[in-house]
């Protein structure tokens, strides 16, 4: 991810021109308004220290630029609530269409599960009215296709339960047991391996 960057300076003193004003401008960007935001509400702490000197020029002045930068901070709040709003619209509308298409997915998974069907039907169909012709046939040629079949072996078991162990395969799985540690862990106890961990989950509503 590229960096960040922005034009508006750090410094705090916001130039008064013509009427109140400020350099910091808002640039559309989403994280840019929130590092613009962060700015502005700097700038406007430092300002507020300036309204307790001794100098009545120098808290004019702060006076002046501390109003530039309240206008600037809410016209930046405007915005960024602007931009995270459309934001959230277009999270929505990246959802929707992702909702969308797994619905098309498992629809399209379920034609062709029907269509692999039909075709094996099909296919056994032919194979049954051609063998039935010729049963010693192992080939059958056509115009544009050719139907060949091949010999193999697989074993066909007809009750697990009634084999001898020595023809079972034994198979050993682990698996954490989340439940019993959370709550163990909730109880005060240290487990070697594992932590708790928060987490805050956030919802477009």
């Amino acid at each position: 991810m590229s960096a960040l960057t922005t034009t508006a300076p750090l410094a705090p003193v916001l130039p008064n021109a013509a009427g109140p004003a400020c350099t910091l401008q808002r640039t559309g960007s989403l994280w840019q308004l929130g590092i613009e935001a962060q700015e502005l509400t700097t700038a406007i702490g430092l300002l507020a220290q300036r309204l307790e000197g001794d100098e009545p020029e120098d808290r004019q002045q702060a006076i002046t630029e501390l109003e530039a930068a309240l206008l600037a901070d809410e016209g930046n709040k405007q915005a960024l609530a602007a931009k995270a709003d459309a934001t959230c619209w277009v999270i929505e509308h990246l959802r929707g269409q992702a909702a969308y298409r797994q619905q098309q997915a498992k629809r399209l998974t379920e034609l062709s599960r029907s269509d692999a069907g039909r075709a094996d039907a099909l296919e056994e169909s032919l194979v049954l009215v051609l063998t039935r012709l010729q049963p010693a046939a192992t080939r059958f040629s056509f115009p544009n296709h050719e139907l060949r079949s091949t010999r193999s072996t697989a074993v066909a078991i007809d009750n697990e339960a009634l084999l001898d162990p020595e023809w079972l395969a034994v198979k050993t799985t682990f698996q954490a047991d989340k439940t019993a540690i959370k709550a163990a862990l909730k109880a005060g106890q240290e487990i070697t391996g594992a932590q708790l961990i928060s987490r805050r989950s956030w919802r477009i509503c």
